[in-house]
């Protein structure tokens, strides 16, 4: 609870902010799960006042790329929308930088994985909460971060495991890495969260159920903690040793009863 008191006191003093002071506020990256707590929070204690509205003032969800993994919440002052606010950041960074990082030299670089750039950023004392997303091609990155950092970043990293690296502030809109997705389709008499992860990884009803109770499944952030949980289009969902994919929702019903579904798996 006093946990939850204290978010919603920030929620509630960004918005104002920007409201009495006509400048953009924000909070630092959320992860899904944290966006979906505080949007649960708002709703329950009455702070949502109007579509993309908290507390009277408009507010967007960025993440510097289109649909991002982790998210800033920016409360805009009257003078801008969402779309302007956008246009804004994408020209010039206010909120989000995006940092190239690359190899020196390519001919003697390591395989580099997310985890590999994610370990070397928090090396420099950046904590979590200041680092978004992280693309990556296994060579080079593109890595979303809090603007105040990003200086130190460039300045300071220069090595991920073995390879010596440069880095450079660019263009949110020059990232050209988009993470790789097979379509899937199938169907399934329900939209449960079990029923579609067997469709997914061709496992039993039973061990989809297995691994729902190891807590090794999480939807949208969140540990999924019932098989029995209906999926909702748009579901985020990652499973420990397997992988994740996004549910794109009932494509029709067969003739037979069944849901025809679509899914991304990454």
């Amino acid at each position: 609870m006093d946990n939850e008191r204290l978010l919603l006191g920030r929620i509630k003093d960004l918005a104002r902010r920007a409201y009495e002071n006509n400048y953009v506020t924000h909070t630092d990256f959320l992860s899904q799960s944290e966006l979906y707590d505080v949007t649960s929070l708002c709703v329950s204690n009455g702070l949502i006042t109007g579509e993309n509205q908290i507390e009277g003032v408009d507010y967007c969800i960025y993440g510097g790329i289109e649909d991002p993994e982790r998210a800033v919440i920016c409360f805009l002052p009257s003078y801008l929308d969402s779309e302007a606010f956008l246009l804004q950041e994408r020209s010039e960074s206010d909120v989000v930088s995006c940092i190239l990082i690359e190899p020196a030299n390519r001919k003697f670089a390591d395989e580099l994985t997310h985890r590999d750039f994610l370990g070397s950023l928090m090396n420099l004392g950046i904590e979590r909460n200041r680092i978004g997303d992280i693309r990556t091609d296994q060579t080079r990155g593109y890595v979303f971060v809090m603007k105040d950092v990003a200086s130190l970043i460039c300045d300071e990293l220069c090595r991920i495991k073995h390879t010596t690296v440069k880095c450079k502030k660019v263009p949110v809109s020059e990232c050209d890495i988009i993470p790789e997705f097979r379509i899937l389709e199938g169907t399934v008499s329900s939209e449960r969260l079990d029923a579609i992860l067997a469709l997914v990884y061709k496992l039993s009803r039973s061990k989809a159920q297995d691994l729902v109770e190891s807590e090794s499944v999480f939807v949208d952030g969140k540990t999924a903690h019932s098989g029995g949980y209906d999926l909702k289009e748009g579901s985020r969902v990652s499973v420990r040793g397997y992988g994740k994919f996004v549910y794109d929702g009932v494509q029709k019903a067969t003739r037979k009863g069944r849901l025809s579904v679509k899914i991304k798996v990454y």
